[in-house]
């Protein structure tokens, strides 16, 4: 085993590069990114260190068993960090069943490959493994007006795509618990950032706004989300892979409840201010925003308490709700030209997750 090797799965979509960069940035890690390179993954993510020798890319498919096995047998990684996932409930309301093969099925591969390699590892060397499964708090369903998901809140999963990551979550504790695995859970509120998939409220916001096209907001706008900046993410996965507890969970938020709608007024507001030149027909982004009707199960309120990790671990996001979001629409105006190539694949805008 090298003690130094990280194997990241996912590592070529939104959180998984980000922490890759952070990686190979900040620590001595050698990293290995296993991605089966879906519509979501996208390698210009990673240009800024895919150069360095300390990374290596793997195209691999996570329910490949066989793979993944000569993957870990190959690289020798002291811990993997499970990132892999369909991630989009419009998604999942689409097609539940790549939900379920990618992170049911594909977890459960991976699991089986890493109990495999690390049952025949040197016991000091199995000491030192770390199997860690990066989650989401939409696990946990809809909250009230009141009160905030802790590490443990019940699951009730209210999507596709929820509910296939309460699956792999349940997964990943049942190997711990069954056969001994040195296993780590992190439940994580909304990221936002640089390089996300412009299906996601953020970027679909800027660059709709920036093209003059409508703002499309679910019903009232009114669903309350906590916000996490994406490099704030990272670092507190890797804090909590060096020194989070074997078999614990930890919730990672960003501390900032917004509505739907105030994250789009901020952004327009943001825009005004950095492009003035508006669109023609009209004087404020926000003249843009437009109701449309709610998509099923649509979960009215998630807030974290993320005092386990700040308390054990020490950790606490750096950026604030305005200075990510700002950070966040200066990444978008520079960088014209990768929302322009990722645009002109297999996703161009268009509303998903409507039943008909």
């Amino acid at each position: 085993m090298n003690s130094k090797t990280l194997l990241i799965t996912g590592g070529a979509g939104f959180i998984g590069s980000a922490l890759i960069r952070h990686l190979i940035e900040n620590t001595g890690y050698r990293v290995v990114n296993l991605d089966k390179l879906t519509y979501a993954g996208n390698l210009e993510s990673l240009e800024p260190v895919s150069g360095d020798e300390r990374y290596v890319f793997e195209k691999v498919d996570i329910c490949d068993g066989a793979e993944v096995r000569r993957v870990f047998r190959e690289h020798q990684p002291s811990a993997i960090m499970h990132l892999a996932a369909e991630s989009h409930v419009d998604r999942s309301i689409d097609g539940p069943a790549d939900f379920i093969e990618t992170n049911v099925t594909g977890t459960t591969v991976l699991l089986e490959a890493a109990r495999a390699y690390w049952n025949d590892l040197a016991e000091g060397e199995k000491q030192q493994f770390r199997f860690h499964h990066i989650s989401t708090d939409e696990v946990y369903g809809s909250l009230g007006p009141e009160g905030m998901f802790t590490e443990s809140s019940p699951y009730q999963p209210n999507s596709p795509y929820s509910a296939s990551k309460a699956s792999s979550d349940h997964m990943v504790r049942a190997w711990h618990e069954t056969y001994g695995l040195p296993v780590l859970i992190t439940n994580c509120s909304n990221n936002y950032g640089p390089y996300q998939f412009p299906e996601k409220l953020v970027p679909l916001i800027i660059l709709n706004a920036l093209a003059g096209k409508s703002l499309p907001i679910y019903g009232s706008g009114e669903q309350i989300r906590d916000w996490l900046y994406v490099d704030d993410h990272a670092r507190a996965l890797l804090r909590v892979l060096e020194q989070g507890r074997i078999g614990e969970t930890y919730n990672i938020g960003g501390h900032n409840e917004k509505t739907n709608l105030e994250v789009v007024k901020t952004l327009c507001g943001i825009l005004d201010e950095k492009r003035p030149e508006h669109p023609q027909g009209i004087s404020r982004y926000e003249e843009l925003i437009t109701h449309v009707a709610d998509r099923p199960g649509h979960d009215q309120r998630y807030a974290i308490d993320a005092d386990k990790i700040e308390r054990e671990l020490g950790w606490v996001p750096e950026e604030t709700f305005e200075t990510g979001m700002v950070k966040t629409v200066d990444w978008y105006l520079e960088n014209d030209s990768w929302c322009q190539r990722v645009l002109d694949g297999s996703y161009r805008g268009e509303r998903l997750g409507v039943i008909e």
